[in-house]
Protein backbone atom coordinates (compact mmCIF):
# COMPACT_ATOMS: atom_id res chain seq x y z
CA UNK A 1 0.00 0.00 0.00
CA UNK A 2 1.86 3.36 -1.21
CA UNK A 3 2.13 6.10 1.88
CA UNK A 4 2.37 2.74 4.31
CA UNK A 5 5.75 3.16 5.45
CA UNK A 6 5.64 0.10 7.75
CA UNK A 7 2.89 -2.42 9.74
CA UNK A 8 4.34 -4.09 12.71
CA UNK A 9 2.79 -6.79 14.92
CA UNK A 10 3.61 -6.56 18.50
CA UNK A 11 4.87 -10.20 19.92
CA UNK A 12 4.72 -8.70 23.47
CA UNK A 13 8.11 -9.71 24.20
CA UNK A 14 9.90 -6.55 22.58
CA UNK A 15 10.07 -7.21 19.02
CA UNK A 16 8.12 -7.11 15.97
CA UNK A 17 7.37 -8.80 12.80
CA UNK A 18 6.00 -6.93 9.49
CA UNK A 19 2.41 -7.51 8.80
CA UNK A 20 1.51 -8.88 5.38
CA UNK A 21 -2.35 -8.96 5.25
CA UNK A 22 -3.57 -5.50 6.82
CA UNK A 23 -6.70 -6.42 6.40
CA UNK A 24 -6.92 -9.26 8.34
CA UNK A 25 -4.37 -8.23 10.87
CA UNK A 26 -7.50 -5.49 11.79
CA UNK A 27 -10.12 -8.26 12.32
CA UNK A 28 -7.78 -10.11 14.52
CA UNK A 29 -7.49 -7.22 17.02
CA UNK A 30 -3.47 -7.87 17.31
CA UNK A 31 -1.28 -5.21 18.58
CA UNK A 32 -0.78 -3.31 15.63
CA UNK A 33 1.40 -0.07 14.95
CA UNK A 34 0.46 1.41 11.61
CA UNK A 35 2.86 4.21 10.58
CA UNK A 36 1.88 6.42 7.19
CA UNK A 37 3.01 9.37 5.35
CA UNK A 38 -0.08 11.36 5.53
CA UNK A 39 0.41 13.53 2.38
CA UNK A 40 0.02 9.90 0.18
CA UNK A 41 -4.29 10.07 -1.39
CA UNK A 42 -4.13 6.03 -0.56
CA UNK A 43 -3.51 6.79 3.30
CA UNK A 44 -7.03 9.45 3.26
CA UNK A 45 -8.82 6.54 1.14
CA UNK A 46 -7.27 3.89 3.78
CA UNK A 47 -8.07 5.79 7.15
CA UNK A 48 -11.32 6.80 5.80
CA UNK A 49 -12.67 3.01 5.78
CA UNK A 50 -11.59 1.86 9.45
CA UNK A 51 -14.56 1.30 11.00
CA UNK A 52 -13.12 2.72 14.50
CA UNK A 53 -12.39 5.89 13.48
CA UNK A 54 -15.33 8.99 12.65
CA UNK A 55 -14.74 11.27 9.95
CA UNK A 56 -13.38 14.22 12.12
CA UNK A 57 -10.99 11.53 13.48
CA UNK A 58 -9.27 10.47 10.60
CA UNK A 59 -9.58 14.40 9.15
CA UNK A 60 -7.53 15.26 12.13
CA UNK A 61 -5.20 13.04 11.29
CA UNK A 62 -4.30 14.63 7.81
CA UNK A 63 -4.68 18.00 9.15
CA UNK A 64 -2.08 20.33 7.28
CA UNK A 65 -1.37 22.31 11.02
CA UNK A 66 -1.75 20.50 14.35
CA UNK A 67 -0.31 21.92 17.70
CA UNK A 68 0.50 19.37 20.48
CA UNK A 69 -2.78 18.43 22.19
CA UNK A 70 -4.66 15.10 23.61
CA UNK A 71 -8.84 14.59 22.41
CA UNK A 72 -10.99 11.64 22.93
CA UNK A 73 -12.34 9.41 20.32
CA UNK A 74 -14.50 7.24 20.01
CA UNK A 75 -12.73 4.42 20.16
CA UNK A 76 -9.55 5.79 21.80
CA UNK A 77 -7.63 8.63 22.17
CA UNK A 78 -5.96 11.32 19.28
CA UNK A 79 -2.72 12.51 20.42
CA UNK A 80 -1.14 15.28 18.75
CA UNK A 81 2.71 15.71 19.66
CA UNK A 82 5.90 17.22 17.81
CA UNK A 83 9.48 16.35 17.47
CA UNK A 84 12.74 18.44 16.99
CA UNK A 85 13.96 18.27 13.53
CA UNK A 86 17.34 16.52 13.46
CA UNK A 87 17.02 15.90 9.85
CA UNK A 88 20.25 16.86 7.60
CA UNK A 89 20.25 20.82 7.02
CA UNK A 90 17.18 21.35 8.35
CA UNK A 91 16.63 23.86 11.58
CA UNK A 92 15.57 22.25 15.22
CA UNK A 93 12.95 24.66 15.92
CA UNK A 94 10.97 23.65 12.36
CA UNK A 95 9.72 20.83 14.72
CA UNK A 96 8.48 17.80 12.87
CA UNK A 97 4.85 16.77 13.92
CA UNK A 98 3.26 13.18 14.35
CA UNK A 99 -0.69 12.66 14.76
CA UNK A 100 -1.58 9.04 16.46
CA UNK A 101 -4.76 7.50 16.99
CA UNK A 102 -4.20 5.40 20.52
CA UNK A 103 -6.27 2.35 21.89
CA UNK A 104 -5.51 -0.82 23.17
CA UNK A 105 -5.06 -2.95 20.06
CA UNK A 106 -4.01 -0.51 17.63
CA UNK A 107 -1.33 2.70 16.84
CA UNK A 108 -1.83 4.86 14.10
CA UNK A 109 0.88 7.32 13.38
CA UNK A 110 0.94 9.72 10.81
CA UNK A 111 4.05 11.82 9.44
CA UNK A 112 4.93 14.27 6.81
CA UNK A 113 8.86 14.44 7.70
CA UNK A 114 11.31 11.84 8.73
CA UNK A 115 11.35 11.81 12.62
CA UNK A 116 14.04 10.07 14.33
CA UNK A 117 12.47 9.01 17.53
CA UNK A 118 9.85 6.96 15.00
CA UNK A 119 13.02 5.58 13.51
CA UNK A 120 14.79 4.36 16.46
CA UNK A 121 11.78 2.85 18.00
CA UNK A 122 10.90 1.19 14.48
CA UNK A 123 14.83 -0.61 14.96
CA UNK A 124 14.06 -1.33 18.51
CA UNK A 125 11.18 -3.87 17.36
CA UNK A 126 12.31 -5.35 14.97
CA UNK A 127 15.72 -6.28 17.02
CA UNK A 128 13.32 -7.42 19.52
CA UNK A 129 14.31 -4.19 22.43
CA UNK A 130 11.58 -2.66 21.67
CA UNK A 131 7.86 -1.74 23.47
CA UNK A 132 6.10 -5.17 24.65
CA UNK A 133 2.27 -3.18 24.01
CA UNK A 134 0.77 -0.21 22.33
CA UNK A 135 0.90 1.80 25.92
CA UNK A 136 4.37 0.81 26.37
CA UNK A 137 5.48 2.44 22.54
CA UNK A 138 3.25 5.61 23.40
CA UNK A 139 5.17 6.19 26.50
CA UNK A 140 8.28 5.25 24.35
CA UNK A 141 7.92 7.42 21.85
CA UNK A 142 7.23 10.49 24.35
CA UNK A 143 10.53 9.17 25.93
CA UNK A 144 12.34 9.77 22.65
CA UNK A 145 10.62 12.66 21.34
CA UNK A 146 11.46 14.56 25.18
CA UNK A 147 15.18 13.13 25.13
CA UNK A 148 16.15 14.53 21.49
CA UNK A 149 14.93 18.11 22.73
CA UNK A 150 18.05 18.13 25.29
CA UNK A 151 20.72 17.71 22.67
CA UNK A 152 19.21 20.81 20.96
CA UNK A 153 18.88 22.51 24.09
CA UNK A 154 22.33 21.70 25.01
CA UNK A 155 23.29 23.69 21.81
CA UNK A 156 21.73 26.85 22.91
CA UNK A 157 23.15 27.03 26.07
CA UNK A 158 26.74 26.59 24.41
CA UNK A 159 25.98 29.29 22.02
CA UNK A 160 24.40 31.41 24.64
CA UNK A 161 27.56 30.78 26.84
CA UNK A 162 29.95 31.36 23.60
CA UNK A 163 28.64 35.31 22.69
CA UNK A 164 28.98 36.23 26.60
CA UNK A 165 32.54 35.29 26.29
CA UNK A 166 32.75 37.08 23.07
CA UNK A 167 31.06 40.49 25.20
CA UNK A 168 33.92 39.89 27.90
CA UNK A 169 36.66 40.18 24.78
CA UNK A 170 36.75 43.78 24.13
CA UNK A 171 38.72 43.45 21.01
CA UNK A 172 35.58 40.09 19.68
CA UNK A 173 31.70 41.42 19.80
CA UNK A 174 29.40 38.82 19.64
CA UNK A 175 27.35 39.21 16.39
CA UNK A 176 23.97 40.75 17.06
CA UNK A 177 22.32 39.38 14.23
CA UNK A 178 23.42 36.04 15.37
CA UNK A 179 21.96 36.50 18.96
CA UNK A 180 18.06 37.41 17.47
CA UNK A 181 18.46 33.88 15.16
CA UNK A 182 19.13 32.19 18.42
CA UNK A 183 16.07 33.93 20.53
CA UNK A 184 13.71 33.14 17.64
CA UNK A 185 14.85 29.49 17.60
CA UNK A 186 14.25 29.36 21.62
CA UNK A 187 10.99 31.16 21.37
CA UNK A 188 10.09 28.84 18.75
CA UNK A 189 11.17 25.74 20.51
CA UNK A 190 9.03 26.99 23.64
CA UNK A 191 5.92 27.77 21.39
CA UNK A 192 5.69 23.99 20.54
CA UNK A 193 7.17 22.40 23.56
CA UNK A 194 4.62 24.08 26.41
CA UNK A 195 1.62 22.79 24.76
CA UNK A 196 3.16 19.70 24.86
CA UNK A 197 3.65 19.33 28.01
CA UNK A 198 0.04 20.50 28.61
CA UNK A 199 -1.06 17.61 26.16
CA UNK A 200 1.64 14.82 28.21
CA UNK A 201 -0.45 16.04 31.64
CA UNK A 202 -4.25 15.48 29.92
CA UNK A 203 -3.02 12.27 28.56
CA UNK A 204 -1.65 11.02 32.48
CA UNK A 205 -5.17 12.44 33.41
CA UNK A 206 -7.47 10.96 31.03
CA UNK A 207 -9.27 7.83 31.96
CA UNK A 208 -8.31 4.91 29.61
CA UNK A 209 -7.97 1.22 30.87
CA UNK A 210 -4.86 0.70 28.61
CA UNK A 211 -2.61 2.88 30.31
CA UNK A 212 -1.22 1.42 33.62
CA UNK A 213 -0.27 3.23 36.78
CA UNK A 214 3.26 2.60 36.29
CA UNK A 215 3.50 3.96 32.67
CA UNK A 216 1.54 7.36 33.87
CA UNK A 217 4.47 7.43 36.44
CA UNK A 218 6.75 7.35 33.64
CA UNK A 219 5.09 10.13 31.48
CA UNK A 220 5.38 11.88 34.78
CA UNK A 221 8.89 11.90 34.32
CA UNK A 222 8.63 13.28 30.63
CA UNK A 223 5.86 15.78 31.95
CA UNK A 224 8.27 17.14 34.64
CA UNK A 225 11.36 17.06 32.05
CA UNK A 226 9.78 18.98 30.19
CA UNK A 227 8.55 21.73 32.68
CA UNK A 228 12.31 21.89 33.11
CA UNK A 229 13.16 22.38 29.38
CA UNK A 230 10.65 25.29 29.43
CA UNK A 231 12.68 27.11 32.36
CA UNK A 232 16.02 26.73 30.51
CA UNK A 233 14.36 27.94 27.67
CA UNK A 234 12.30 30.69 29.37
CA UNK A 235 16.12 31.53 30.53
CA UNK A 236 18.07 31.01 27.39
CA UNK A 237 15.33 34.30 26.28
CA UNK A 238 16.15 36.66 29.10
CA UNK A 239 19.72 35.73 28.00
CA UNK A 240 19.46 36.60 24.89
CA UNK A 241 17.56 39.65 26.30
CA UNK A 242 20.56 41.06 28.30
CA UNK A 243 23.18 39.99 25.59
CA UNK A 244 21.59 41.95 23.12
CA UNK A 245 21.27 45.27 25.51
CA UNK A 246 24.68 44.77 26.24
CA UNK A 247 26.22 45.16 22.45
CA UNK A 248 23.37 48.09 21.83
CA UNK A 249 24.96 49.58 25.17
CA UNK A 250 28.64 48.83 24.19
CA UNK A 251 27.71 50.72 20.80
CA UNK A 252 26.10 53.31 22.56
CA UNK A 253 29.04 54.13 24.78
CA UNK A 254 31.28 53.89 21.41
CA UNK A 255 29.37 56.33 19.75
CA UNK A 256 28.95 58.50 22.81
CA UNK A 257 32.53 58.42 23.09
CA UNK A 258 33.42 59.09 19.48
CA UNK A 259 30.65 62.10 19.65
CA UNK A 260 32.43 63.48 22.53
CA UNK A 261 35.86 63.75 21.34
CA UNK A 262 35.02 65.26 18.12
CA UNK A 263 33.02 68.00 20.44
CA UNK A 264 36.43 68.24 22.03
CA UNK A 265 38.36 69.05 19.06
CA UNK A 266 36.04 71.34 17.75
CA UNK A 267 36.04 73.00 21.15
CA UNK A 268 39.85 73.33 20.88
CA UNK A 269 39.92 74.64 17.69
CA UNK A 270 36.94 76.74 18.11
CA UNK A 271 38.98 79.84 18.89
CA UNK A 272 41.43 79.51 16.60
CA UNK A 273 38.70 79.36 14.05
CA UNK A 274 37.43 82.77 15.46
CA UNK A 275 40.70 84.49 15.35
CA UNK A 276 41.74 83.46 11.58
CA UNK A 277 38.17 84.42 10.50
CA UNK A 278 38.71 88.01 12.00
CA UNK A 279 41.95 88.42 10.44
CA UNK A 280 40.60 87.26 6.84
CA UNK A 281 37.35 89.63 6.87
CA UNK A 282 40.54 92.27 5.69
CA UNK A 283 38.44 95.24 6.21
CA UNK A 284 40.87 98.06 6.12
CA UNK A 285 43.73 96.04 5.73
CA UNK A 286 45.20 92.80 7.47
CA UNK A 287 47.04 93.93 10.70
CA UNK A 288 50.88 92.88 10.69
CA UNK A 289 50.95 93.01 7.24
CA UNK A 290 53.93 95.55 7.13
CA UNK A 291 55.82 93.53 10.11
CA UNK A 292 58.18 90.31 8.81
CA UNK A 293 57.47 88.31 12.03
CA UNK A 294 53.28 89.35 12.29
CA UNK A 295 52.47 85.85 10.99
CA UNK A 296 55.13 83.74 13.40
CA UNK A 297 53.77 86.05 16.24
CA UNK A 298 50.46 85.20 14.92
CA UNK A 299 50.76 81.12 15.37
CA UNK A 300 52.72 81.00 18.45
CA UNK A 301 49.48 82.77 19.73
CA UNK A 302 47.62 80.40 18.27
CA UNK A 303 49.82 77.57 19.68
CA UNK A 304 49.68 79.28 22.87
CA UNK A 305 45.86 79.56 23.06
CA UNK A 306 44.83 76.31 22.38
CA UNK A 307 47.66 75.09 25.23
CA UNK A 308 45.76 77.15 27.78
CA UNK A 309 42.24 76.04 26.32
CA UNK A 310 43.48 72.55 26.93
CA UNK A 311 44.98 73.09 30.12
CA UNK A 312 41.32 74.27 31.10
CA UNK A 313 39.79 71.72 29.98
CA UNK A 314 42.15 68.90 31.56
CA UNK A 315 41.36 71.63 35.21
CA UNK A 316 37.93 70.64 34.42
CA UNK A 317 38.06 66.91 33.97
CA UNK A 318 36.37 67.18 30.36
CA UNK A 319 39.59 65.46 28.37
Amino acid sequence: MEGLLHALMLDGQGGATPVSDLTQALKDEVPLWLHFDYTNDAVHHFLSQLDFLQEWEWQALLAEETRPRVTRASHGLLLFLRGVNLNPRQNPEDMVSVRCFINKNVLITCRKRVLISIEELHSALLDGQGAQSISDLICALIDRLTHHMQDTLWQVEEQLDEFEEQLDKEECQPDYHQITLLRRQVIALKRYIKPQRQAIYDLIDTKVNFLSLDQRRLLGEANNTLSRYIEELEASIERAQVLQQSITNQLNEQLNQRMYIMSVVAALFLPLGFLTGLLGVNIGGIPGTENPWAFTIFILALVILTVAVAVLFKRRKWI
